[in-house]
């Protein structure tokens, strides 16, 4: 049953571009700047990203991202939890959302980049979890010790 109301986010209400703006900054505390791939702000508004949020009684829960990389190819973005919202299934509804746009849309295969700070362990076991496999470097990113990177099929 799912517990968070899934919606496409305009961005409109500030909500979301806040949390991803928390996200982004909480990034500086585990990898070198160079090393953070997080969407600031001003990268927000790509007509390639398409946001959801997680809402639970009107309140944001937690927003995730699906960014187009060619027509067969998407990468998972921006997802994020409200911290009251941690450990409670936001990121799983969230991303369940992402991979059934996925098939929908036609991709072959999805692919993300998180970090790999000890921080990151929850994270990449919920991706591993719906299939994701380590894989190399994907679209503009390059080798680098911050970086993981994770694939699966979409079939």
């Amino acid at each position: 049953m799912n517990k968070f109301e899934i919606e496409i986010d305009d961005l409109s209400d500030g909500s979301v571009v806040d949390l991803l703006r928390q996200h982004h900054e909480e990034m500086f505390l585990y990898s070198p700047a160079e090393s953070i791939h997080a969407l600031d702000v001003s990268r927000l508004r790509d007509p390639a990203l398409t946001i959801w949020r997680a809402s639970a009684y009107g309140e944001l829960a937690g927003c995730g991202a699906l960014k187009e990389l060619g027509t067969d190819h998407g990468e998972v973005k921006s997802m994020r939890t409200a911290k009251p919202y941690l450990r409670q299934g936001v990121a799983e509804q969230i991303l369940s959302t992402l991979l059934a746009e996925a098939r929908s849309r036609g991709y072959k295969r999805v692919s993300l980049e998180t970090g790999t700070n000890e921080a990151f362990v929850p994270a990449i076991a919920l991706y591993k979890k719906f299939g994701f496999e380590p894989c190399g470097p994907f679209g503009d990113y390059q080798d680098d010790p911050y970086s993981t990177f994770l694939t699966m099929p979409i079939v």
